[in-house]
């Protein structure tokens, strides 16, 4: 039986190996080995905003974690600390994100990939974390991860990989204000939406922190288990 062929997107970003300094398309390794160690196989697909027809050819898309969604996205100014927007990132996620959903593809978003998944339900985001919760726990500093712990609702799909609460990394400065018709289903402690899906899809699943980094084999499986079917 062949293993499921799940898209990771990729991004442009400066990338120096050998003799080479360039812009290249990248992603984490960590992500393709999540996929991998679970069974299936990764394709990373790189900024591609022309059509989403490399849909047809996947079994599940991964929506990685990086740089903020432009927020005009959803009707704000940019915050003084939100990234320069990505346009070519952010206009090829949403048409693969929003064709994967009507297609009822399982789509896994990591961070970034959560908010663009509370995005399109129609939702908003806290472009500065600190300036709502009073507290930098969620991202102490570049380069660190935070730690603290989410409970998760009952009977939801983060709740059956997870149990009632874990403890999970974390590295954000951005979070879902308004998750629009995306269902909630894990917080933090300080009230933080940290996981959100939709239980009318077979596996529509966005989480806040980095189980890549954290070989959370758990979710990776989980996942996985849904493309195969």
């Amino acid at each position: 039986m062949s293993r499921p062929v799940i898209g990771i997107a990729g991004y442009r970003d400066r990338a120096r190996w050998n003799i080479w300094d360039v812009e290249a398309t990248v992603i984490q390794h960590s992500f393709v080995h999540g996929i991998t160690a679970s069974g299936g196989r990764a394709l990373v697909l790189p900024p591609d905003d022309r059509d989403a027809d490399v849909l047809d050819r996947l079994d599940g898309l991964l929506l990685p974690g990086g740089a903020d969604i432009d927020p005009a996205h959803y009707g704000e100014a940019r915050h003084p600390a939100t990234d320069e927007p990505r346009e070519d990132r952010d206009a090829g996620e949403l048409l693969l994100l929003r064709a994967a959903l009507k297609r009822d593809m399982p789509v896994l978003g990591v961070c970034r990939g959560l908010q663009l998944l509370a995005l399109v339900y129609g939702g908003t985001l806290h472009q500065h974390l600190p300036d709502v919760l009073g507290h930098t726990g969620h991202c102490p500093r570049e380069g660190v991860l935070g730690e603290h712990a989410v409970a998760f609702t009952g009977g939801s799909l983060a709740a059956t990989v997870y149990g009632p609460r874990t403890v999970v990394n974390s590295h954000h400065h951005q979070g879902i204000a308004d998750s629009g018709t995306l269902r909630v289903t894990g917080r933090s402690d300080d009230g933080l939406a940290e996981a959100a899906e939709d239980p009318a899809k077979r596996f529509v699943l966005g989480v806040q922190w980095h189980p890549e980094l954290s070989d959370d084999r758990a979710l990776f499986e989980a996942f996985v288990t849904s493309c195969a079917l």
